[in-house]
């Protein structure tokens, strides 16, 4: 089947939009959802169908799915994308804060997953590509709760892979590292308010500086460059279970396995005292 039905979820910029696009202008008839659909309208040049989504709210949910499956009778792939970061000590972020992370980066996910497999097994065949990340395998300083989700979608993505394997449906992840969008800064900023005027507020301004200035370098990799990965995981007959991509993900990943875990405590330490805050 040349011609896949696809969903993209959080499409209203960086690489959802971007794969969104890429996959209409390889013929696909793909709908692309977020909760803001203004953003989207850009992509129906491209014959992109452009959907309201809200990935905490199952009516939402079940509408979005409802709507693909009444037009076309099937949906082959879904690129679970919708995501965010909110950075702070575990000691500061609000609990209600820190599940509403696991309802977008995980819950969310999960109940899209459910509402679609039954469409792909009795077609007996599909796609779902998770978007994970390289915080998924390795921690780093006041993303705690950031990880623990994106650890959460490796363990959910790999269980479901085998359970689904039977029906003919293959379960992908994409773990980007360093991609220029507009995630660090916003997640820099969620830092900074969450440690203000605690005892985690200097090290924190380190890290959000550290964050910003890195976003900001153009050594990042391009959206458009996970988009071509997720593109192909997506549309391989074979595809690999784990596609790593974006600039240096693969070297961070390696050291933390290769060196001792309390080494990599105080490699992340080091970096607050060295640095210089210029940015306050």
């Amino acid at each position: 089947m040349t011609n896949k039905v696809i969903l993209v979820t959080g499409a209203s910029s960086g690489i959802g939009f971007q794969t969104a696009q890429m996959f209409a202008e390889q013929g696909n008839t793909v709908y692309a959802a977020a909760r803001r659909i203004e953003l989207m309208q850009p992509l129906e040049q491209y014959g992109v169908r452009v959907l309201h989504l809200d990935v905490c709210d199952d009516v939402s949910i079940a509408q979005c799915v409802k709507t693909i499956f009444d037009a076309e009778g099937r949906i082959d792939v879904l690129v679970n994308n919708a995501g965010y970061g909110y950075f702070g000590a575990v000691e500061n972020v609000p609990i209600a804060d820190a599940r509403r992370q696991f309802e977008v980066n995980l819950f969310g996910l999960a109940r899209l997953t459910q509402l679609v497999l039954p469409i792909m097994r009795k077609n007996g065949c599909g796609r779902i590509v998770n978007l994970s990340s390289i915080a998924g395998r390795m921690a780093m300083p006041f993303g705690a709760w950031y990880n623990a989700t994106k650890y959460a979608v490796e363990g959910f993505s790999d269980a479901l892979r085998i359970e689904t394997r039977q029906f003919g449906i293959d379960v992908v992840m994409i773990e980007p590292g360093g991609i220029k969008t507009n995630w660090g800064i916003i997640a820099a900023d969620h830092l900074q308010e969450s440690s203000q005027d605690t005892v985690y507020e200097q090290n924190a301004n380190h890290e959000a500086a550290l964050m910003r200035k890195g976003y900001s370098m153009d050594f990042l990799t391009d959206p458009q460059k996970v988009a071509k990965t997720i593109v192909k995981a997506a549309t391989r007959r074979r595809p690999k279970t784990r596609y790593r991509v974006g600039r240096g993900s693969s070297l961070l990943v390696w050291l933390t396995r290769l060196i001792p875990y309390r080494w990599w405590d105080k490699i992340c330490t080091k970096m607050w005292r060295h640095y210089k805050i210029v940015d306050k």
